[in-house]
């Protein structure tokens, strides 16, 4: 199992920044893909970004390309999400989510581990 804590939400004008936390336990942490994921009101869950178990390989969606920069810290079981020149449209409840495949994956259902999110809003 792995429990996985997202934190770091809030709330910003638009191009303004915000790191998200995730703070993983559980299981070794240094073995697990690592994703991003968001979900807007009345959306289906997206994308955002992913990290593979050595930090060696990203993957993000276009849309923040550019904007977003996901790390991680295996020291400290934990992954962020440095988010800058926010957009309204990035709106959104963050999560969380671990595969223990190690791979930096786009699709949701290789994920089997998932945070609670945390609520990101950018006013314009």
């Amino acid at each position: 199992q792995v429990q996985l804590v997202e934190s770091g939400g809030g709330l910003t004008q638009a191009g303004g920044s915000l790191r998200l936390s995730c703070a993983a336990s559980g299981r070794t942490f240094s073995t697990l893909g690592m994703g991003w994921f968001r979900q807007a009101p009345g959306k289906e869950r997206e994308f955002v970004t992913a990290i593979s178990w050595s930090g060696g390989s990203t993957l993000s969606a276009d849309s923040v390309l550019g904007r977003f920069t996901i790390s991680r810290d295996n020291a400290k079981n934990t992954v962020y999400l440095q988010m800058n020149s926010l957009k309204p449209e990035d709106t959104a409840v963050y999560y969380c989510a671990a595969n223990p495949g190690g791979w930096a994956l786009p699709m949701p259902n290789k994920y089997d581990y998932w945070g609670q999110g945390t609520q990101v809003t950018v006013s314009s």
